[in-house]
């Protein structure tokens, strides 16, 4: 369920280096040149990589250069090359060797290492790849069997993951073994009226789990429950409205703590935590930080230790995409993707569905979900990045608080 009023970070998104440069203006290609102009550059100007194989099945000049310098004699004219998009003009800012290039200043950031040639292999192929038109990108994507749905930057994210996953699969080939066996997704509903009055005291009244395999990216099983409310023990107009819950599901529902020890015995009987490693994923922060924080201070329970740290899908999808917060809404993830929402909006069940299509889609593409959050002290707090892939600890039943 949405929070209106709570803002989360973007955070920061961290892209493998391009080279990259528009392709030149007419359509036209300049004559090839002689041999001499591209073996014989000005000294100290540019260097070139050994030719590349392409997995795309397009043909890479060989005298790509990868970095531009001022000699002694002042800026130096590039040789020309049958395909010049392939290559940064002096004006275009690059990245290369850990640095970036804009003319002559060098600025040091934290760029792949390029020093091995599959990197540099990559990073060309990606260059070749932003090139590519809507309609090529489709077809390279379905010659591959690859989904083909998207707007055409999820088109060139796709692509380019898959390409580096290809190359690089040798060399990550432990990581099968240390990702998450599952994903458990929660979208919970809470009790709300309309305005959201800064007042008023939000309980949890559907507790959603849907489980998925990332092993076969499918859903394998579902767990939902309604709550019956203590505090605001009828349900506004409002809230039956956006939320489709009626007063007599919860009027017969478990109250929270009953329903907390229902989701702990079914992850339990899924081996979360003892033979499977698993994770919790969320649309939002505000699920474990505010919904989950604020129900048990008011049933009376300490916060469950298994559910501290979680995936928030947003900021990864904003971070894996490099699209604004704005566009990271579940209806709007979804059009971007390719699907439309399907099921009642704001149904907890259904909203966990579509957010694990939206994590199944991601996976797809290349994307690494992990733990980017965390409760600490009572308090939300990012999680870097950078820090080894670990499991959330076996669910267990968390003590009433004194």
């Amino acid at each position: 369920m949405e929070d209106p009023q709570s803002k989360e970070p973007a955070g920061e998104a961290v892209a493998l280096a391009l080279l990259e440069s528009p392709r030149p203006e007419g359509g036209e290609e300049p004559p090839r040149p002689s041999p001499e102009v591209r073996s014989r550059p000005a000294p100290g100007c540019w260097r070139q990589l050994p030719r590349p194989q392409s997995a795309l099945g397009t043909p890479f000049f060989s005298g790509v250069p990868q970095k531009v310098q001022l000699c002694a004699l002042g800026p130096q004219p590039l040789p020309r090359c049958p395909a010049p998009w392939l290559y940064p003009r002096e004006t275009q800012q690059c990245k290369f060797d850990g640095q970036e290039t804009k003319g002559s200043k060098f600025i040091t950031s934290s760029a792949s290492d390029f020093s091995d040639p599959v990197y540099k292999e990559i990073a060309i192929t990606n260059g070749c790849i932003n090139r590519m038109s809507k309609e090529e990108l489709r077809a390279k994507l379905s010659e591959f069997k690859l989904e083909t749905r998207g707007v055409k930057d999820v088109l060139k994210k796709r692509l380019k993951n898959y390409y580096k996953k290809q190359k690089l699969m040798l060399k990550e080939s432990n990581f099968a073994d240390s990702y998450y066996d599952y994903i458990c997704i929660i979208d919970f509903e809470a009790t709300c009226e309309e305005g959201n009055p800064p007042e008023f005291v939000h309980e949890i009244i559907e507790f959603p789990v849907v489980l998925l395999n990332t092993h076969t990216l499918e859903i394998e099983d579902t767990f939902q429950q309604y709550v019956r409310p203590e505090i605001n023990t009828q349900l506004s107009d409002f809230c039956i409205s956006l939320t489709g819950i009626t007063q007599d599901q919860v009027d017969r529902a478990d109250t929270f703590p009953q329903v907390l020890k229902k989701v702990i015995d079914w992850m339990k009987l899924k081996e979360l935590g003892t033979k499977y490693k698993y994770s919790l994923l969320t649309d939002g922060s505000w699920d474990m930080s505010k919904f989950l924080n604020i129900q048990c201070q008011l049933s009376r329970l300490k916060y469950p230790p298994f559910a501290k740290k979680w995936i928030n899908i947003r900021k990864s999808y904003g971070n894996f995409y490099k699209v604004p917060r704005s566009q990271t809404k579940l209806t709007i993830m979804l059009e971007k993707l390719g699907m439309d929402y399907d099921g009642r909006p704001h149904c907890g069940l259904d909203d966990s569905k579509n957010i694990a299509r939206i994590a199944v889609r991601m996976l797809q593409d290349g994307c690494e979900l992990r733990i980017n959050e965390k409760m600490h002290a009572g308090q939300l707090m990012s999680v870097s990045s950078s820090l080894p892939i670990e499991g959330t600890p076996p669910p267990q039943m968390p003590h009433f608080r004194k």
